[in-house]
């Protein structure tokens, strides 16, 4: 047995132990590989919660229903509606904390009603990092194993700017449209009406071709847009946190 499986042995054999479980869901990588081992682990004790609010795309909610009915897990979904918290809203630096430990208060309630031991969410860690999971989840034939990272549409915004349905959708529009023209991994980020974009270094070339770049500028200022920049650095995670000291 690889070292690789023996890792994946050791979490069907930690998740039989819970009994139970109400795996966090949203459809990305680490959550899609943890609700598939949670099945096979658990069987029908496991259930899958998925929160619906416009800081996520409808593309990724519909990829999530998908998945569950293809593999037979319960799927409950947590309609959020906009975003609620006034303290979220405005945007800290540590918005995220206030995010999950809102969300995850619900996911413990609707666990506990479904009579769910615990709640689980897919963070990778050291004992299995993100490059073993993507290789377990091509194993497993899983389709979200060549997924690009997806983080919520509120990590687009510089921080202390007030997050609004209005502005994600924005975003959403603009980041729709990059997938469309064939850009896997990128982010559109927003500062006041301003576009800032984010590719891949390998990429920056292709979105110099003046019709493209036409195209893209016109159906971003059409979104709302004021003005459309590239950023030279190229995509990063946590770009947003490169002000912060």
């Amino acid at each position: 047995m690889s070292d690789l499986e023996v890792k994946y042995q050791k979490l069907l054999d930690y998740l039989k132990g819970l009994e139970s479980v109400a795996v966090a869901f949203s459809g990305g990588v680490d959550s899609t590989f943890l609700l598939a081992a949670a099945k096979e682990a658990l069987g029908d004790n496991v259930i899958a919660l998925t929160a619906k609010s416009c800081l996520f795309p409808e593309s990724e909610s519909g990829e999530a229903e998908e998945f569950c009915k293809n593999i037979g897990v319960k799927q409950i979904v947590l309609d959020l509606g906009d975003t609620e918290l006034p303290s979220f809203q405005y945007n800290p630096p540590n918005r995220c904390y206030i995010c999950k430990k809102g969300l995850f208060q619900k996911f413990l309630e609707k666990a506990k009603k479904n009579q769910m031991v615990c709640v689980a969410e897919g963070s990778n860690m050291d004992d299995l990092t993100k490059a073993e999971i993507r290789e377990l989840s091509k194993q497993m034939n899983l389709p979200t194993w060549s997924k690009p990272s997806f983080a919520c549409l509120a990590s687009r915004f510089v921080y202390g700017e007030t997050i609004t349905k209005e502005k994600l959708a924005m975003v959403e529009r603009a980041e729709d449209l990059l997938r469309e023209q064939g850009f896997r991994q990128f982010r559109v980020r927003i500062h006041g009406t301003n576009a800032r974009i984010e590719l891949l270094p390998e990429d920056i070339p292709r979105m110099l071709d003046e019709n493209l770049r036409k195209e893209i500028v016109d159906k971003l200022k059409r979104y709302g847009f004021t003005y459309i920049t590239l950023d030279l650095e190229g995509y990063r995670t946590g770009s947003m946190n490169e002000v912060l000291v």
